[in-house]
């Protein structure tokens, strides 16, 4: 796939809330995903590998009660980089209800994403 055909899927994943069929389908095995400045070090901090990826997003799923709301753009793209911007309104065993809103760039390399960055705050 090309890179507009990956961020098209992407987009359709996200909204049907298939995270997990994301990471399975569009990463590379080496990708690293990497938070927002300040969150580095926190369970969800940044990490290398797709293993360590998928294990990331199960904590963040498992944490999560009920989703409200959930939202993402359709994708900017710009070289090897597409970007979204991204929303979920939802209840946290950690933290209550909170709605959450991000920009997340991806950087893709042989028809796969290599590079996940998130900023919120």
């Amino acid at each position: 796939m090309d890179i507009q055909q990956i961020a098209n899927r992407y987009v359709e994943l996200c909204r049907q809330g298939k995270h997990a069929q994301i990471t399975d389908e569009l990463y590379a095995d080496d990708a690293v995903s990497i938070e927002a400045p300040g969150n580095e070090a926190g369970p969800l901090g940044n990490v290398k590998g797709i293993e360590a990826i998928r294990e990331k997003g199960r904590k963040f799923q498992d944490d999560v009660v009920e989703v409200h709301d959930s939202w993402c753009s359709d994708a900017v793209i710009g070289g090897d980089w597409f970007s979204l911007a991204m929303g979920l309104d939802a209840t946290y065993k950690s933290m209550g209800r909170m709605p959450m809103a991000e920009v997340a760039v991806y950087k893709v390399r042989g028809g796969k994403i290599v590079h996940e960055q998130f900023f919120y705050g």
